[in-house]
This record gives structure tokens, sequence and C-alpha cells, in this order.
């Protein structure tokens, strides 16, 4: 006998959307199974079953909006730990980039179930993705490690070769090696990083493992999205043609 699985877990493997919005569609009788409406919540499917959104369902997807904030150093990219200012916070007409050129007016429904897409420290800053469409909430969460990510890590003091060559060749910090893709002088005071699902607090982390000191941790592109001209503080529409 075939396996079957939750019908909300396959359409997350299909990248249909999220798991959330799987049982929001499959409560709301958005969802088809090999051409018949499926409503209940917990329903089975075999993997060779053919499931589809409806248009009603793909018009709601196409309706949810991804911002990108440069995000100030001091704020907390999802829920506060200790009392941080959320980033979404940020959101609004007046902090808008006047190089926002997506087309999008600015509604308030836009700021409705706005999530993180991936961790952004508190005490760093730079582009923070948050986004209703659970699709990209999945690319950039659960398939972290396909999106390079770039950093510039200001330091206090100079940067040795052998640190640097430490850095290269991984960290082993707390039983846990930790790993850069690529990570290369700026400047005497200064690295770029490029990361691939990172861990927490990872950069600060490894510098302090080989002796550095670290001042500042900017990010400044998220797969093919850079940060761009966007000043801190300042966010923008991911417009419909742009891809992570």
């Amino acid at each position: 006998m075939t396996d079957t699985l939750r019908l909300s877990k396959r359409m997350t493997e299909l990248g249909l959307c999220s798991r959330r919005e799987a049982d929001e569609f499959i409560e709301m009788g958005l969802v088809r199974v090999d051409g018949e409406v499926v409503d209940v919540l917990g329903s089975r499917v075999r993997p060779d079953q053919q499931i589809e959104l409806t248009r009603q369902a793909m018009a709601m997807q196409a309706d949810r909006v991804t911002i990108l904030l440069n995000k100030p150093v001091g704020y907390a990219a999802g829920l506060s730990e200790n009392g941080e200012w959320p980033a979404w916070m940020l959101i609004k007409p007046e902090t808008r980039s006047a190089s926002d050129h997506s087309g999008y007016a600015f509604l308030k429904k836009h700021l409705n179930q706005l999530a993180p897409a991936g961790k952004l420290d508190v005490d760093s800053s730079g582009l923070l993705v948050l986004t209703q469409d659970g699709r990209i909430a999945r690319k950039l969460i659960a398939d972290a490690a396909d999106f390079e990510q770039e950093y510039l890590v200001g330091l206090d003091g100079e940067v040795s070769e052998a640190a640097l060559a430490r850095l290269a060749a991984g960290v082993t910090v707390d039983d846990e090696l930790l790993k850069l893709a690529r990570v290369s002088r700026q400047s005497d005071r200064q690295l770029r990083v490029l990361l691939r699902d990172s861990h927490k607090r990872q950069i600060r982390r490894m510098a302090d493992a080989v002796g550095l000191r670290v001042t500042e941790v900017r990010r400044i592109r998220v797969g093919r999205i850079a940060l761009g001209d966007l000043a801190q503080g300042q966010w923008r529409y991911l417009r419909p043609e742009e891809r992570f």
C-alpha cells in the first residue's frame, strides 16, 4: 500500500504555499485533489495524486506582499525578546523609500501577518525580508542553504592573515563546526562574508573564536536581492518580477 501524508504537508513540499496557508486554503475549500475539493483539515493524500489551488486561492496569494527593509540596530526581526521594538513597526508611509517603483499603493492590510523570512540579530543591521507570502517564507527559511547571504563586517582592529585563514577554514565553537561560504578582506578593518544556512550569531561567534572584535554586522544581499541604495530605516516592496 502506498504511504500517504497530510495534504497540507504535501502542498508545502510541492511549493504551493506555506503550511499555515495550506490549512487556511483547505478550510476555505480552495484546494482540489484529483479535481475534487477537499475542505477537511488533516486529510491525507498519496504522493501521486494531483493537487491544485483554485483561482481564488491563487488570487489571494497574488495579493500578498513582500517588503524589503533596511533594519537599523536595536530592532527585533521577529518577536521581541528583551523589549526591543519589532522591525515591522518601521513599515509606514513616511519611511517608504522614494526609489520604490513597484507600483504598489501602501495599504494597512499589508501589515497583516507580515513575518520575517529569516533571521537578523537585534544588534545587526541591513536587509530584512518581511513577507505575507508563505511561498517566499518557505524558500528563505526551509531552503535557506540555497540562498547565499552577503554581509559586511566591521572590526575593532586589523585582520591578520592567520585569522583570515582560520575563518576561511571554519571554526569550531561550542563543539560545533561553523563554516563560511566565503570570506575576504574588504579593507583593513572590514570583512566581506558570504553565508549559506547561517547559525545564530555565527559571524560574531566565529570572529570571537579567532580573536577578532566585531563592531558591525550589516547584511547587504539575500540571494539575488541586494540592499542597494535603500537608506537605513527605509523600506520598499519587492517588485513582481524580482526573484530571490
